[in-house]
């Protein structure tokens, strides 16, 4: 069962609602957040996900410094995690034979924008935390990704198994076909467990007859 809220992984970044280490502790040397990029940062977000929770510098700030505090190889097992997680949606993208809508599409492409600059709110350069805010941004948007990315990911899988034959679209009708017969063989499986072949008031019948 899907969560109400989908996330990229099982444990999801503490953006909100987490102590900081330090509240008062200052950013990494040479690193400053920029209201005019933060604003932007967040305008970006919610063109792609309208439902996110807003970005600001202070959440953005904390979550540098938990990052920080990290051991160096599960900080970077943090970064890792998510943008492998990109990289399947840039898959899907460039995937003949999945049609995602114009309006997914778009908003997509205007993530992988962001993502691949490299003087965004972070700048790429700065050591480990140079790619916080592109999985920030991931992660946040995620929600309206999620739903695309599981079915895309179920479609390829069913593509390797019983290579379908035909072009794209033949390919997908394929799939939906043999899903669709899927869940109606597992509800008619599941209608005959929980039936009874006998009311409940019915006494069995003698199998043999000895005369």
């Amino acid at each position: 069962m899907r969560a109400a809220i989908p996330t990229v992984t099982e444990e999801p970044l503490p953006f909100a609602g987490f102590p900081a280490p330090d509240a008062q502790a200052p950013l990494p040397p040479g690193l400053s957040l920029r209201p005019q990029a933060v604003a932007r940062f967040d305008r970006l977000l919610h063109d792609i996900h309208p439902a996110a929770p807003h970005v600001d510098a202070r959440r953005v700030h904390d979550l540098c410094l938990w990052l920080a505090s990290l051991p160096p190889a599960a900080a970077q097992d943090v970064l890792d995690h998510r943008l492998r997680r990109l990289e399947a949606l840039r898959t899907l993208l460039a995937d003949a034979d999945w049609d995602a809508d114009a309006a997914l599409r778009a908003r997509l492409h205007r993530l992988l924008a962001y993502i691949d600059q490299d003087d965004d709110l972070i700048p790429d350069h700065e050591p480990l935390i140079g790619k916080l805010d592109d999985v920030l941004l991931i992660e946040l948007a995620w929600p309206a990704f999620a739903a695309e990315a599981d079915e895309y990911r179920d479609f390829c899988a069913y593509r390797d198994e019983a290579r379908p034959p035909g072009d794209g679209p033949a390919r997908r009708r394929a799939w939906i076909r043999d899903r669709l017969a899927e869940v109606a063989l597992w509800r008619h499986h599941l209608h005959v467990n929980q039936s009874r072949y006998a009311g409940d008031n019915a006494r069995p019948r003698a199998l043999f007859h000895i005369f």
